[in-house]
């Protein structure tokens, strides 16, 4: 957001989408592979958050427990008790994994909402790892576990013997499509809520350029930010959430793939 003094008078500019722009932490030179950059940075301290809360805040392990310990403790029994209703009994060998995705995208996402922070899950790079990490795990983990009995998850045994290949080629196409949709529906919603809180954000210093107008606009634009961030926190949490009950979803396909 910036200034540009022209003949006519004072013009407001602003770029939305220049929060999103991946830059080297140090300097302003190129990007290359090992460029420590403001993605690796937050990462780094989403994973130091993570170690605090976890690690650091139960260290103590009180019969009493502390704040952090029972933030911790909370997060622990959720995300477990999701596991266990979503996918099984069977699953919970899995829940290090699907406890470590959560924590990582809730922390993401959250630390994304301090002013002047980066938001790695608006990314599609990071979400599609993620997503594609989640794909390959549950494909490989139901062909181990199931050998070509896997391939029932395609084939609806309840449905009527003529629509079943129909049906099996849908179910195909949309088991293949599972890590587009799982990886582009958390990094849409952050980056859309990030870049409408901008724009709004934008016209925050009306005031400071047309009186009239800035009586009028600035005050509307804080209202409109206070709301979008208070929505933009829920929205988070909901993410995190939605990401991770899928994959308990997907983890329920590949143990029990005739269910």
């Amino acid at each position: 957001m910036a200034e540009d003094a022209k003949e006519g008078g004072a013009e407001l500019v602003f770029h939305p989408m220049d929060q999103f722009i991946v830059k080297p932490l140090f300097g302003d030179g190129p990007v290359g592979l090992f460029t420590v950059t403001n993605v690796t940075f937050w990462m780094a301290l989403t994973v130091l958050a993570i170690f605090a809360l976890l690690v650091l805040g139960t260290s103590g392990r009180s019969t009493i427990p502390t704040r952090i310990q029972s933030i911790a403790e909370l997060a622990y029994g959720f995300i477990r008790k999701m596991v266990e209703d979503v996918a099984g009994k069977d699953a919970l060998p899995y829940f290090p994994y699907i406890m470590t995705l959560f924590m990582f995208i809730v922390f993401s996402n959250f630390l994304g909402l301090i002013p002047g922070s980066f938001t790695t899950t608006s990314h599609i790079a990071v979400t599609a790892v993620m997503a594609m990490a989640v794909f390959l795990a549950v494909t490989i983990l139901g062909f181990v576990k199931n050998g070509a009995g896997f391939l029932g998850v395609f084939w609806i045994s309840s449905a009527p013997l003529v629509l079943r290949p129909v049906l099996a080629l849908i179910e195909v196409i949309s088991y293949f499509v599972r890590p587009v949709s799982h990886s582009i529906r958390l990094a849409g919603n952050m980056m859309a809520g990030h870049a409408v809180i901008k724009v709004f954000a934008a016209f925050a210093p009306m005031v400071l350029i047309s009186t009239g107008i800035g009586l009028v606009v600035t005050p509307l634009s804080i209202i409109a930010i206070t709301a979008i961030y208070a929505l933009e926190v829920l929205v988070s949490f909901i993410q995190a959430y939605v990401f991770t009950i899928l994959t308990c979803v997907y983890l329920k396909d590949a143990l029990h793939p005739h269910h």
